[in-house]
């Protein structure tokens, strides 16, 4: 798996990424019809995004396999 990070953007493991961030990276992919997944371990194991919502006045993407 070939993660590509931006050099300016090198915090963003920490500090996470905003929702405009994360939009405009996802509308930089030519296909639009691609399943969003999420990992928690390095991309070792990937489970589907099944929902998004706020949370504590955050957003989270929920998986509910």
């Amino acid at each position: 798996m070939g993660i590509h990070v931006e050099p300016d953007r090198k915090d963003w493991n920490i500090k996470g990424k905003s929702i405009r961030d994360l939009i405009k990276e996802l509308e930089s992919f030519d296909d639009q019809g691609l399943i969003v997944k999420i990992s928690i371990d390095g991309g070792k194991t990937v489970k589907p995004i099944s929902l998004i919502g706020k949370v504590n006045g955050e957003c989270v993407l929920l998986n509910l396999e």
